[in-house]
């Protein structure tokens, strides 16, 4: 991809932030989901890209805007082919509760360079820069949080590990306890755990867990911008789901899909902006006289830049111009 279309991709997700932040704490979640991506479908219409939707809101018969498949873009003659990934909200029950850590994501590549992950489970493993290439999704999670910690130079009690509140995760709770390490838990958002691992800033060293697979390709592609590191397994559960990994050439199901095999392309933009206030990004902040402030963050694998922006924009200029 030779155009950097950095801040066109920003304004997408800001564009959907925008409009789910309006419904945050009512109790909705489709209606915010909703909302998201009614945005961002109008703002990927003014981006010169020939763009494809290879993780979206479900397949065509389930999703009015951004299924799978779904081509958007202005898709002249001139505009590069590209995959897209796309949550227009992830955590939507965050935003009907009005909890933190809601985002708006999306990650794209050149053709062909995401997996094209069905809506599944995976089980994954999460970390920053410093302890890439040090742990391994079929390690003992004991192992993993002892290497990271090593890799990080801190003591095992000074890691701090995040997962989803789940009963399935009642087991890796209680080896991190037993090790001694520290633990956040979070009631949805996984995308948002995944990332916070690329940024020291955050407090948190590793993220663990089974969560959505389309989810898993999205925090693989931030992760890749920012050095880190991501592994994944798919988790079969039905001869339905057994069909969908074949078509992606998966025969081995119980194969570990490095951060390569699920991005594989070298050049991979991601970008999110905060609904609710979060770990890595504030939410939307709602000003006077129609005029909302949003922050995003915006990364390039190919350039490895990462840029943080704070942008103030005014609502009735923004329905006018759609910008």
């Amino acid at each position: 991809m030779d155009i950097d279309l950095a801040l066109s991709y920003v304004r997408v997700t800001e564009a959907a932030a925008i409009n789910a932040s309006k419904l945050l704490g009512r109790g909705d979640k489709n209606a915010a989901d909703d909302a998201a991506v009614q945005a961002m479908r109008k703002m990927f219409d003014l981006i010169p890209i020939k763009g494809t939707v290879v993780i979206g809101e479900g397949e065509m018969d389930e999703a009015p805007m951004l299924y799978i498949g779904e081509e958007v873009g202005i898709r002249d003659g001139e505009c590069v082919e590209v995959d897209i990934a796309v949550d227009p909200l992830d955590g939507t029950n965050l935003v009907a509760k009005g909890l933190p850590n809601a985002l708006s994501v999306l990650a794209v590549a050149p053709k062909g360079g995401l997996l094209h992950a069905p809506d599944m489970y995976m089980e994954k493993i999460a970390v920053g820069r410093r302890a890439k290439g040090v742990v391994c999704l079929d390690a003992p999670l004991e192992e993993n949080i002892r290497n990271v910690a090593k890799a990080l130079n801190k003591k095992v009690e000074d890691v701090t590990v995040i997962m989803l509140d789940r009963e399935r995760h009642f087991g890796l709770m209680e080896k991190v306890r037993k090790v001694g390490a520290r633990m956040k838990l979070i009631t949805d958002g996984d995308i948002a755990a995944a990332i916070a691992t690329g940024f020291e800033d955050t407090g948190i060293d590793i993220m663990v867990g089974t969560g959505g697979a389309p989810e898993g390709v999205i925090a693989a592609a931030a992760l890749k911008c920012l050095g880190g590191d991501f592994q994944g397994r798919l988790c079969v559960t039905n001869e339905e789901e057994r069909a969908r990994c074949k078509q992606m050439g998966i025969d081995d199901l119980n194969r570990i899909l490095y951060i390569d095999d699920i991005v594989k392309a070298d050049d991979v933009y991601f970008a999110a902006t905060g609904v609710s206030d979060g770990d890595l990004l504030k939410g939307v902040l709602y000003l006077s006289k129609d005029k909302v402030k949003t922050q995003s963050v915006v990364m390039r694998s190919k350039t490895g830049t990462v840029r943080f922006i704070n942008a103030i924009h005014n609502l009735k200029k923004v329905q006018t111009n759609h910008v």
